[in-house]
């Protein structure tokens, strides 16, 4: 108990490390991070977001190459979003699998909106699909299909923009699951923002259950062009399916009027 207080601690403190550089704008929550915030694209606008997210754990290693999630803005408040990773995977002694995984339709709607410096809230209730009885049996994904139910919460407090989501699967069958995270950042220059996350996934009776820790950012690259950074790991220990290291490089792209133009991410 005392050294997952102390992880947990120290991840704090990591956390603060970050967030103690000099600021010039707000950060958000989402890609490249688990933890969601209320954003949404804005009217007739797309975020979309291609990353490779390699992740070891004991006895396995999975690869999502790529990870796709595609965001379309309808009006100021809503969010039309489907996330689908394509997963290679080594398990020790079995032979390499690789296929498409569970995808998650979902909707973002922000319900609560009170400007620049108030608070922001959200629902994004998705759909996780099921899969074949072959890709469940090669570790590829899971049964489903699940229902996802989870609320964000933003708020700026000073230069740091402060993120918090919770949520509930609700299965068709097996255990509930339930998700805990809090994210927090702020932008450092013009072009680079910094961010820190702890995020909490368990699952009543049974696996995963794991508290990780993840520090990453992002970086401007041109107007509607944004390079995706993260590395983590578990903080609550290496049993199987607990995260030894997990990583994303990816670039979130943004457009305008339909897919038209490249848009800022202002």
């Amino acid at each position: 108990m005392r050294a997952g207080l102390a992880k947990v601690t120290l991840a704090a403190c990591l956390v603060a490390t970050v967030l103690h550089a000099p600021s010039t704008a707000h950060a958000q929550a989402g890609p490249p991070f688990l933890t969601n915030d209320p954003g949404t694209p804005g009217n007739a606008h797309w975020e979309i977001n291609l990353g490779v997210m390699p992740t070891f754990a004991r006895g396995v290693s999975s690869y999502q190459i790529p990870q796709i999630d595609l965001n379309f803005g309808v009006g100021d408040r809503i969010q039309l979003t489907y996330e689908v990773p394509y997963v290679v995977q080594t398990v020790s002694g079995q032979p390499l699998a690789s296929g498409w995984s569970n995808g998650y339709p979902g909707v973002k709607w922000r319900f609560l909106d009170q400007g620049e410096d108030g608070w922001h809230m959200s629902v994004f209730p998705q759909l996780e699909t099921g899969l074949s009885a072959l890709a469940q049996a090669k570790g590829l994904g899971g049964a489903g299909p699940r229902f996802l139910l989870p609320f964000e919460v933003q708020r700026t407090v000073g230069p740091i923009d402060v993120d918090f989501e919770a949520g509930s699967y609700f299965p068709v069958h097996g255990p509930k699951e339930r998700i805990l995270g809090f994210a927090a950042g702020r932008s450092v220059t013009e072009r680079l923002e910094l961010d820190g996350e702890i995020y909490d996934d368990f699952a009543d009776g049974g696996v995963p259950h794991a508290i990780t820790l993840n520090l990453g950012g992002r970086y401007k690259l041109r107007q509607g062009l944004i390079a995706l950074f993260l590395v983590g790991r578990s903080l609550n220990g290496f049993s199987y399916g607990q995260p030894e290291f997990t990583s994303y490089l990816g670039v979130q792209i943004l457009l305008s009027d339909y897919g038209r133009h490249f848009s800022s991410e202002d």
